[in-house]
């Protein structure tokens, strides 16, 4: 049996008091990939930023092994036009370590992920002169350039065009074929069948709370 790498238990999260999340139940395996649907506001972005440690639930516990490494990819946002930074700047953040240099292997990594989504020739460019589907392929060059184990990717597709997409695709497949575990939320469904399974926050059969905060209830995978 696959240890369970990453898990979630009745895990709830309130934003200045507004319940957002409530008894949230999952597990993720090594060489596995889930996907968190549902619609607008249900609380697919909050439960990545918990999964990742970037926010910390007000209710349940999450647990990750301490030497797992985990690569964020938030949802875009326009502060990353404010960075004066190039494309090629920004994917070898994703190789960045306080302990060492970038060394030839990083290198050859940044120029691999570039080329195979396609923003090679946008080496010297900036962030802030790039196209929405640029950024984005950007953004997801720097999350995938990363060696970890977790992949916690939000709306990873979103202003692709086809073609792009099936890249994305290919390098989540290989990702996962390597081991990694792949967790991401998404609207798209070319993005949700890619999975094996799917935690829908909002899904029928979810009931809601007295607030009106739809919950999953128990572990629904």
């Amino acid at each position: 049996m696959t240890a369970e790498i990453l898990t979630a238990e009745h895990v709830g999260f309130r934003y200045a008091g507004t319940p957002v999340l409530h008894n949230v139940n999952l597990r993720v395996t090594a060489a596995s990939m889930l996907a968190v649907t549902g619609p607008n506001g249900c609380g697919k972005s909050t439960l990545l930023h918990l999964l990742a440690g970037v926010e910390k639930p007000t209710e349940g516990r999450i647990r990750l092994g301490a030497a797992t490494r985990v690569s964020l990819l938030p949802q875009r946002t326009n502060d990353i036009d404010a960075l004066p930074l190039t494309v090629a700047e920004s994917v070898r953040i994703g190789r960045f370590t306080p302990r060492r240099r970038l060394r030839r292997d990083d290198h050859v990594a940044v120029a691999e992920i570039m080329e195979r989504l396609g923003i090679s020739h946008l080496a010297r460019r900036r962030l802030r002169e790039l196209s929405g589907g640029q950024r984005q392929r950007t953004l997801l060059a720097q999350a995938l350039v990363q060696e970890a184990e977790v992949y916690i990717l939000d709306e990873p597709s979103v202003a692709l065009d086809v073609r792009s997409r099936q890249h994305v695709h290919d390098l989540l497949a290989e990702r996962v074929e390597g081991g990694a575990a792949v967790v991401l939320a998404t609207h798209d469904l070319a993005d949700a069948s890619l999975a094996d399974r799917t935690l829908d926050l909002g899904r029928a059969g979810a009931t809601p709370s007295a607030d009106g905060v739809l919950t999953s209830g128990h572990d629904r995978l």
